[in-house]
């Protein structure tokens, strides 16, 4: 490293040739820095700060962050000068549980629609924003009645919930989906837990909990299915309370409601609590910025191109104006709210659906208003990250081994939000001996490009929720491309590992048959090798594999293996010799044993490997 001799800000990405005129360098010297530290980019490509910090430090460059006015302003408090324009904003809540514990039957309870019917398997495959408006004159009907809830109600007599909108997130509850629950609790106010009174805690409820409580955000416990005659809502509570969610009537400090989301009791009590905590966060936004956005989800739409639905953090996003979503950019052409009805503009905690953009942005993606293309587009270029080429080259040599064989994969989904669940449990399939490697993924139809890319590379496709096109499909059967479209994710993913269990090599087991001590050589000639020994457990037979030990064969490693050739056991051949005889056994010519040595008598079994 040289010694540091200027100092110069960046951005958080920054083009080499920018790079290079602000440190008053030579683009060939900065190029081939990068190269040296195994970065392959152009004058015209993008690097990101930490890889310009690194480089910097190379070439005797101190690399400070510049901030972005644009993303400043979409990450800061708000100014002094904007608190005026501050109005109370609808809490958004995420309706967080297990699989099954009725996360979704409680949103229909809610909004009124039945989801849960249309989904494969009765599970909720994707992030979904809805935003209701209560009406506490509504008939107790609509949503059930009251239950008895076992928590303090002093605090309901007076309070006011007439016309208030909650926006609420409806996220997948089966493991497969953990990366979409982790931006669900990051994006939240208020996390609903909703736990099954007769099935208690799992896996994904500690979850829930632990990514809470990493994005400091406050939970309220809904223990549903009270009203079956199997629940067991002590038990419960104690397993809550064991992970930190005591109740308050249990002296802890979590609001726990009792509901049935199936008969719709307890409900009104929920909505009650969840306004209720919004009043205390004091949850406020600017209804005249502009607009700032998260993405929650993103796919392909026939006849609308990339649509993204964007949960609305903070201003007014209004139809017609340029918008900037991470990498990409554009013009809000459509603008929907959750129904699907057209809307003129969209405000704080609002979610609604996009189109007018150039490419599918991604999960997560942070969206901000502009006054005029030029700045959206500038900002969607000052986010672009190091292109695919180099991270598909950095992962190709960093898993180039002999012993490993790859499988290649192209996945192919109907949404952004399923993609990155997907891809997510792919990686998590663990195996030394297999590499799975992704050469493609996208949104939309399994297409005539994504078979001819899988027989160049000899992938297999699998597809979730999206059509086979007919071109495909001939390509496919002429060229025997394996292709698998599926309505669920595990169901996906079991085949996945299965397919990988069908090219893994089986797994090699020694079963022990027996053990023994070499006692004497009685011959080492040209005719053979004959050694006597005592069989100490188990039996040896003509056949068997054996291997040799010098000593201890718990301390002194392998010294010899080989199959017995002949068995005889006083003077006469013998099939097998049990423990606590002696016996005689050929070995092959120049047998590297010597009397003293220990050996165990083994058979070989192949177990085919099967990936869990």
């Amino acid at each position: 490293m040289e010694e540091i001799t200027k100092k110069v800000k960046i951005p958080e990405v920054i083009t080499v040739k920018e790079f290079a005129e602000r440190a008053d360098i030579s683009v060939a010297s900065l190029i081939t820095q990068l190269m040296k530290n195994g970065v392959l980019a152009t004058l015209n490509e993008t690097i990101d700060y930490d890889t310009a910090s690194i480089v910097g430090d190379d070439l005797g460059i101190e690399v400070e962050k510049e901030i972005e006015e644009a993303v400043a302003k979409s990450t800061e408090k708000v100014s002094k000068e904007a608190k005026k324009n501050l109005v109370f904003r609808p809490p958004v809540v995420t309706i967080m549980g297990h699989v099954d514990h009725g996360k979704t039957t409680l949103l229909d309870r809610i909004r009124g629609a039945y989801v849960v019917q249309s989904e494969s398997g009765g599970i909720t495959q994707h992030i979904s924003a809805y935003q209701v408006e209560i009406h506490p004159e509504d008939e107790s009907e609509s949503r059930g009645g009251k239950a008895d809830r076992e928590i303090p109600r002093q605090t309901r007599d007076n309070f006011a919930y007439k016309n208030r909108k909650i926006t609420f997130i409806d996220t997948p509850g089966h493991a497969a989906f953990s990366a979409i629950r982790g931006h669900g609790a990051a994006i939240t106010d208020i996390v609903v837990l909703i736990v099954a009174a007769n099935d208690g805690v799992k896996p994904q409820t500690k979850e829930v909990i632990e990514q809470a409580k990493l994005n400091n955000v406050p939970i309220i416990v809904a223990i549903n299915k009270v009203d079956l005659p199997d629940a067991d809502i002590i038990k419960t509570k104690q397993q809550l309370s064991d992970l930190g969610l005591a109740a308050e009537d249990w002296g802890g400090k979590t609001v726990t409601v009792m509901i049935s989301a199936k008969t719709g009791a307890g409900i009104d009590d929920l909505l009650e609590m969840i306004l209720l905590q919004a009043e205390m966060m004091d949850l406020k936004a600017d209804n005249k910025s502009k607009a700032v956005g998260v993405v929650i989800e993103s796919h392909m739409q026939k006849g609308a191109g990339p649509m993204a639905v964007v949960l609305i953090e903070n201003g007014v996003l209004k139809k017609g104006e340029s918008i900037s979503i991470g990498s990409t950019y554009g013009k809000v052409r459509i603008l929907e709210d959750f129904r699907g009805n057209k809307i003129e503009e969209a405000t704080p905690s609002m979610p609604v659906r996009i189109a007018g953009l150039h490419d599918l942005p991604d999960f997560g993606d942070k969206l901000l208003a502009f006054d005029d293309d030029r700045d959206a587009k500038t900002n969607s270029y000052k986010c672009e990250r190091i292109g695919t080429r180099i991270r598909v080259a950095t992962a190709q040599k960093t898993n180039e081994s002999e012993e490993t064989t790859d499988i290649n994969l192209i996945i192919k989904c109907d949404v952004g939000g399923s993609l990155e669940a997907v891809r997510k449990s792919i990686e998590e399939i663990d195996s030394d001996l297999i590499h799975i490697r992704i050469v493609s993924e996208g949104v939309g139809a399994i297409s005539e490009s994504d078979t001819s890319l899988a027989e160049a590379t000899k992938a297999l496709v699998v597809g979730f929720r999206v059509q086979i096109l007919g071109a495909a499909k001939k390509i496919a059967e002429k060229a025997g491309i394996k292709i698998k479209v599926f309505d669920v994710i595990y169901h996906l993913i079991d085949y996945v590992k299965e397919q990988i269990s069908e090219i893994l090599p089986p797994e090699i087991i020694e079963e022990e048959l027996g053990t023994g001590e070499v006692l004497a050589i009685f011959r080492d000639d040209k005719k053979g090798f004959v050694a006597g020994g005592r069989i100490n457990s188990g039996k040896i037979s003509n056949g068997d594999e054996i291997k040799f030990y010098q000593g201890d064969s718990k301390e002194i490693s392998e010294k010899y293996r080989a199959k017995v050739l002949s068995l005889r056991k006083e003077k006469s051949e013998a099939k097998e010799c049990e423990a606590g005889s002696e016996c005689g056994f050929g070995l092959p010519l120049n047998a590297k044993i010597a009397v003293g040595d220990n050996f165990i008598v083994f058979k070989t079994i192949e177990k085919k490997r099967v990936i869990e």
